[in-house]
């Protein structure tokens, strides 16, 4: 009697005995769980796109629509103690530069974004992020002047995301040693990511961080950082990477996690691998 792989009869285009769909299926089920998958975060949401602009809640939401793992949003705190919605660390309004946490939040909710939203609060994006049904929310607490604003901010960053029940599809990322560890304290469960690239990653496993999220001249200068991560348990992330021959570079290299404003030519990347 003739006996039949699974795998030989599907390609015969045979039927597979019950025992063999069995057989198969766990062996699909090991390849697949021994494939490293990579994902994608959208930089400032995804905003290279018709109607939308950086860091606003258009830009979220098209991240979702996308179904890119992450939306990335940056935060500050107003001189009033609102947190808000933006990258740089001063907007212009009237022709006029004016610092993010020097300027009271009704001064800064004049600001229009590109794409003609306000400048949101970090509770409005919030209650637009509950809506998302794909995208986690990659939450970037910028550096402050004080350690007591850096503080506040991370205090009521967290305790809104518990109070809305997002803890579970947010992580947390910073240049900030001292808001890294003040997140790490209040959000013991959290993804958190250092941002700025001095670190090697067992200084980041003693700060029981989840790993490094580093620009791309730094994995490149440092490559076996990546490996060092993936033997601590730890995951890794580089950013802005835009241009195809550094995008496919990042995924040789077997990062976790790619931050680019080009989230589609990143998914067409990856799925040509």
């Amino acid at each position: 009697m003739v006996s039949h792989h699974p795998f030989s009869l599907i390609s015969q285009g045979l039927a597979v005995p019950s025992r063999g769909r069995v057989l198969l299926g766990l062996c699909l089920i090991l390849v697949c769980t021994a494939v490293q998958s990579q994902e994608i975060i959208a930089h400032r949401g995804y905003w290279k796109i018709d109607g939308s602009a950086q860091n606003s809640i258009d830009a979220l939401m098209k991240a979702d629509s996308i179904k890119a793992y992450g939306s990335e949003v940056d935060i500050w705190l107003s001189s009033d103690g609102i947190p808000v919605v933006n990258h740089d660390a001063d907007v212009t309004l009237d022709g006029k530069k004016r610092v993010v946490q020097d300027t009271p939040f009704a001064t800064l909710r004049k600001v229009t974004l590109a794409n003609g939203e306000p400048l949101p609060t970090v509770e409005e994006y919030l209650d637009a992020f509950a809506r998302c049904t794909h995208t986690k929310l990659i939450i970037e607490f910028k550096s402050h002047r004080t350690k007591e604003q850096e503080d506040e901010l991370a205090t009521k960053v967290v305790d809104m995301v518990n109070a809305k029940g997002l803890a579970d599809k947010v992580e947390y990322i910073s240049f900030s040693r001292n808001l890294v560890q003040q997140v790490r304290t209040l959000a013991p469960n959290a993804p958190v990511y250092y941002l700025n690239g001095d670190l090697p990653p067992d200084a980041l496993s003693a700060m029981k961080l989840s790993g490094p999220d580093y620009n791309l001249g730094v994995f490149l200068k440092n490559p076996t950082w990546v490996k060092e991560a993936h033997d601590l348990g730890q995951k890794v992330n580089v950013w802005t990477v835009n241009r195809p021959e550094d995008i496919q570079k990042m995924i040789d290299l077997k990062v976790d996690y790619i931050t680019t404003d080009e989230p589609l030519l990143v998914r067409e990347m990856l799925d040509k691998q």
